[in-house]
Order: structure tokens, then C-alpha cells, then sequence
């Protein structure tokens, strides 16, 4: 896919879906077309709920082919709908959205940098990958300021090297620096996409969309 899309107008489609190799969760209320593009682009089944009754998936959902970390406000009926597809890992205190403050794949997870060593390490260990504890661009929540799949990881366009150096020693991806819809820097926030595919947020520009073809391995 080398197309952009919104979600009821909004470019911001990665706060409100998150997307894994196998399934695209996504909020109840989102457009059937909005679903269906994803199903289609990213050949992904999707699975539909509210995490703990709210439309944001995209930040309050992490996890890898292993498992789901999930905040720990999800209700019962939420978890049950996601535990026919994945593990249940459950992120409790102040610190829980999980989509914001984790940035995961099938190889590395990233974590808030002031999120407490045994929570990060039980996270890496849940999902089966290192664990580093980083900021992106300066920014904490990396969730939001990077995206990773399992053939490369997007960050935020004012990292530095010694932050992807943090990256670059627990993983063997390509990383590049990127931005989505017309220049923000927070690729998590316009941007679904695994092995298969991506769809961008509706602004990204055509330069935009090149950066996160080459960092994801989409190029001809």
C-alpha cells in the first residue's frame, strides 16, 4: 500500500487503531470503510472493541506476535475479545497507556524511560524481546514518537544518534528518522503498518510516504 487514509477526517489513525501481523484492532464506532482498508492493505483480520470503553486503541494497546500488553483499566468484556487472539499482559498504575509508552515488535521493545526497570522487564520478557528504556526526539511517550514492524522502526525526526544508538544495540533493523502527516514527528500517531503494508495518516506528504516506504522495506 502506498496510499494515505483518515478516519472520520482525522489523519491521526494511529491513536485509534493498533495494527499487529495477524489482526487490526479498531474501535467499534470506526467507518466499515476505514476497517476494511485496513483488512485489505495490510491483509490483517480485525478485531473490534473499546479499550477500557474508549475509542483510542492506538495508545492504550502494545505488543507483538507473543502477546498484548493492555491497560490495566480494560474491562472484562474488552480483555476477552483480545485474549482469543494473544496473551494478556496488564499495565497497572499511572503509567498504563500502554500504546504510548511502549514501542514493540517481534524483536525489541522500547519502553518510557521512567517507567520502573521491573515493569520493563516483565514487559520484555512477556513479549519475548530485549528491552530498552529510551526517549525519541527527547520525547518519553515512544510509542506515539516511533513505530516499529518487524522490518524496520520509524522514529521521530529529531532523534539522535545516541538514541538510535540505544536502538541499534538491541536490534538488528533498519531505523530511520521520519515524519507523518505534513511534518509531525510523532509517526505512532499517523501511521498502521506491519510486513505487509502501511496506510498513513490523509496529510502525509509524498516525501513522507518515501521515508517510511524505505525505512519499512516497501521500495521496488
Amino acid at each position: 500500500m502506498t496510499g494515505t487514509i483518515d478516519l472520520a477526517g482525522d489523519p491521526n489513525i494511529g491513536v485509534y487503531a493498533r495494527v499487529f501481523e495477524d489482526i487490526a484492532i479498531v474501535n467499534p464506532g470506526a467507518p466499515a470503510e476505514f476497517a476494511a482498508a485496513l483488512a485489505r492493505e495490510l491483509d490483517v483480520e480485525i478485531v473490534s472493541t473499546f479499550i477500557q470503553g474508549s475509542s483510542i486503541i492506538g495508545s492504550l494497546v502494545a505488543g507483538n506476535s507473543q502477546g498484548l500488553v493492555v491497560s490495566g483499566l480494560a474491562t472484562d468484556e474488552e480483555l476477552a475479545v483480545l485474549s482469543e487472539y494473544r496473551d494478556i499482559f496488564l499495565l497497572e498504575g499511572p503509567m498504563n497507556a500502554a500504546g504510548n509508552v511502549i514501542l514493540a515488535n517481534d524483536y525489541v521493545a522500547a519502553v518510557h524511560p521512567e517507567m520502573p526497570l521491573d515493569v520493563a522487564e516483565e514487559i520484555g520478557s512477556f513479549l519475548g524481546v530485549p528491552v530498552v528504556r529510551l526517549t525519541l526526539g527527547g520525547i518519553k511517550t515512544v510509542g506515539m514518537a516511533g513505530f516499529a514492524t518487524n522490518k524496520g522502526i520509524l522514529v521521530h525526526q529529531r532523534a539522535n544518534d545516541t538514541e538510535i544508538a540505544n536502538l541499534e544495540r538491541v536490534v538488528d533493523l533498519p531505523i530511520g528518522l521520519g515524519s507523518v502527516n505534513m511534518g509531525s514527528g510523532l509517526v505512532g500517531t499517523g501511521l498502521l503498518a506491519n510486513s505487509k503494508g502501511y496506510v498513513a495518516g490523509s496529510v502525509t506528504t509524498g516525501f513522507e510516504l518515501g521515508r517510511i516506504e524505505e525505512v519499512f522495506g516497501f521500495l521496488e
